[in-house]
Parts: structure tokens; C-alpha cells; sequence
């Protein structure tokens, strides 16, 4: 008996035939990429920019002609850290294909060449380099890209959540990571960010190393409609049916955003047995159940803010969109303490990506911390 396969993938690789739409987004990174220019990638959290990724590299164009390089960078906090991550990287993605190119490796990368193991079964080095072992970074990061510069094949580096180097207390990276980068002429990049507002700084802002630097594509909410289809295809692939209302209700109360759109359809496509229909009165409790699921890691997310933070998280939740937090109307309304007050928490609730800002209009960034609110009133 063959299982069926539930269609809405919420982790690891999305095979093409549940891969939906993105078709124009994936065409253009695909071209940008070949046509050898770098990529500044931008969309709020959980709208898919890795998986979009990774379904661009599957493709045969980069696939068979290109060695794919990924390091996530949003738990690094240093300089040295970036380090450390990007060389576990490169060595996992590149230096593992062969026997030589690991022996490169530790030969080029001579500010860490007495950190390394060695794996004597294989007769060949590992990377067992540790945070310590990082004396001199800034050699340890130019040796890095030499040995790219030298691999035999042209690299494509994803740097997940670029923006996190500007929260670095060393203040020349950004300066330096350009200098290097400009140089190479066998790796192009893709810088991918879910702050908009500080990605859009570097990258477009003339004071700025990376002004200009890079190709811009933004992810927005996959299309409603187009969506929709996806969803009732796969529904009745499996001899199974949906609701529109009850897909546009998952749509419309999670923003679009992909991954929370994923994870309740997969739950309702679980939930819905063959020769039935999934209904809206469904999809509410499963999303009931999603926001009871994820309320002791929302909880501890808002212990880490202050009390005035808190009171202007929860005067921006209420009206929805706020354009001056600062006015005195506001203030007045929701009883918070003073409009520099308010300024000085909502910097800290931006930098904690708890609310976001938008032409000026401030919102809560999370549609599920949202909800989460709503429900605690």
C-alpha cells in the first residue's frame, strides 16, 4: 500500500512538484546568477527565501555547472563567529568533493592549518577549528576567499540573514566583506535578509560598501489565487476536497506568508480523510491549536522586553498600523509613558524584529505573535 505523501512541505528540500508558483522570482535569481551578477534577496521572515533558493540550485543550469555554498549567519554575533561559520561552509560544501581539494584547503588556510584534525581512516584532513583557534580573522577570511578564488569550479555563496553583520562590534566588516568580494572572479553571491529596512540600507544607500553592489529581488505573499489552485490540486490529487473560503481564511489571517500558510494546510490536508472536505470550521481550530502549540516559545520571546516595550508592542497590535508613534494622540490613547519613551522602545522592538516599519506606518512583524495577542487579550 502506497502512503501518500502529504504535499505541503514545511522543512528540508521542496521537490518541484510541491514547489509553488515563484516562477518569475526563481527565472530571475536563475538568470542573475548564470549571467554572473550577485543577489540581494529580500522578504519578511518565513516567506520562503531559502527554499527558494535551494529550488534554484536543483535546477540543471546550476546544478551541473556550479559548486552551491550556504552558511546561515543569524546565530553569529562576532566577527570571528562569521568566520567560523563561513569556513564550515566552504569545507563542507566545497573542500569534502575530493581527496585535493581538502589538502588545499589546509594548505591555503595556513592562520588555522594547526587547528585541523585529522580523519586517518580517510587519509585526509577535517575541520575541527574551533572558535579560539581564530587569532587573526581578517587572515583566516582573506585565505577563504583565496581558496574559492582557486576551486575548479564557479562557486555561488548564499549568506542567509546578511543583515546580522551590521550587529557586529567590529565595525569594519561590511567594508571588509566588499573589498573581498569585488576582488573574485570565480563566486557570486546571494545576500539574503528578512530586514528589508536594513538590508535596503546596505545595499542601496550611496554611504554604504555594498551600495549597489548586487541585483534586487524582494519575495512578496505568493499570490492568493494562484495559491488557492495549488492547494485544491493537491487536496484532489488525493481524492481529498478543500474550501476556498477555508484556504482564504488560513491566507488572509497569516498575512500569506508562506510558511504559516504550509503548515496549517498540512495539518488540514492530515486532518481530511479521503472523500471529504476540509472546512473553514476545521481550519480555525487547527490554527487554534497552532497558536496554543507555540505559546510557551511566544511567552518567552516577549520576557526578554521590557515594560515599556511591552506597552508599545501591544498599543501597535491594537490599532493594527500605527504612522506617528509618537504623536501625542497616541500616547494619550493607549496611556503610554512619554513620546521620547515610546522612540526609545520602538528602536529596540525593531531591532529585535518584534515590529516592523514600512514607509513610515509600524506594524507587528509576526502574523502568529499577532494572533497570539488577540487570543491573550
Amino acid at each position: 500500500m502506497n502512503k501518500t505523501i502529504n504535499p505541503f512541505i514545511v522543512s528540508g528540500k521542496i521537490l518541484s512538484e510541491y514547489f509553488c508558483d515563484r516562477e518569475k522570482e526563481s527565472g530571475e535569481l536563475e538568470k542573475a546568477l548564470t549571467n554572473e551578477l550577485n543577489v540581494v534577496l529580500t522578504s519578511s521572515r518565513r516567506m520562503g527565501k531559502t527554499s527558494l533558493v535551494d529550488y534554484v540550485f536543483d535546477k540543471p543550469t546550476i546544478k551541473n555547472n556550479y559548486i552551491t555554498i550556504t552558511v546561515d549567519i543569524l546565530h553569529t554575533t562576532t566577527f570571528r563567529e562569521f568566520i567560523l561559520a563561513f569556513g564550515n561552509a566552504v569545507f563542507d560544501s566545497v573542500a569534502t568533493r575530493s581527496k585535493k581539494l581538502r589538502k588545499q584547503f589546509v594548505t591555503l588556510l595556513k592562520s588555522l592549518s594547526a587547528s585541523f584534525g585529522y580523519d586517518p581512516l580517510q587519509n585526509t584532513p577535517t575541520f575541527d577549528v574551533k572558535l579560539g583557534d581564530i587569532l587573526r580573522p581578517e587572515y583566516t577570511l582573506a585565505e577563504i576567499f583565496e581558496y574559492l578564488e582557486n576551486v575548479d569550479k564557479r562557486c555561488l555563496v548564499v549568506i542567509d540573514e546578511f543583515q546580522q553583520i551590521t550587529r557586529y562590534p567590529e565595525k569594519n566588516v561590511e567594508a571588509l566583506l566588499r573589498t573581498h568580494i569585488q576582488k573574485l572572479s570565480n563566486a557570486n553571491f546571494v545576500f539574503s535578509g528578512s530586514r528589508r529596512r536594513i538590508m535596503e540600507e546596505m545595499f542601496f544607500s550611496y554611504k554604504r560598501p555594498f551600495y549597489q553592489s548586487a541585483k534586487a529581488l524582494q519575495l512578496e505573499p505568493i499570490e492568493r489565487e494562484i495559491y488557492l489552485d495549488f492547494a485544491v490540486d493537491h487536496f484532489k490529487k488525493a481524492g481529498k476536497d478543500i474550501d476556498p473560503d477555508a484556504f482564504y481564511h488560513v491566507y488572509d489571517t497569516f498575512w500569506g506568508v508562506t510558511f504559516y500558510v504550509q503548515r496549517i494546510m498540512k495539518d488540514a490536508f492530515a486532518e481530511t480523510p479521503v472523500g471529504a472536505c476540509c472546512d473553514i470550521d476545521t481550519i480555525k481550530e487547527l490554527i487554534d491549536d497552532f497558536i496554543d502549540e507555540n505559546d510557551t516559545h511566544l511567552r518567552e520571546q516577549l520576557s526578554f522586553i521590557t515594560e515599556p516595550q511591552k506597552e508599545l508592542l501591544y498599543a501597535i497590535h491594537e490599532e493594527g498600523q500605527v504612522q506617528s508613534i509618537t504623536s501625542a494622540a497616541f500616547n494619550k490613547k493607549h496611556r503610554l509613558r512619554s513620546p521620547s519613551s515610546t522612540q526609545t522602545a520602538s528602536i529596540k522592538l525593531l531591532e529585535y524584529d518584534l515590529i516592523t516599519r514600512k514607509e513610515k506606518i509600524y506594524s507587528i512583524t509576526d502574523p502568529l505573535l499577532s494572533l497570539w495577542l488577540s487570543k491573550k487579550k
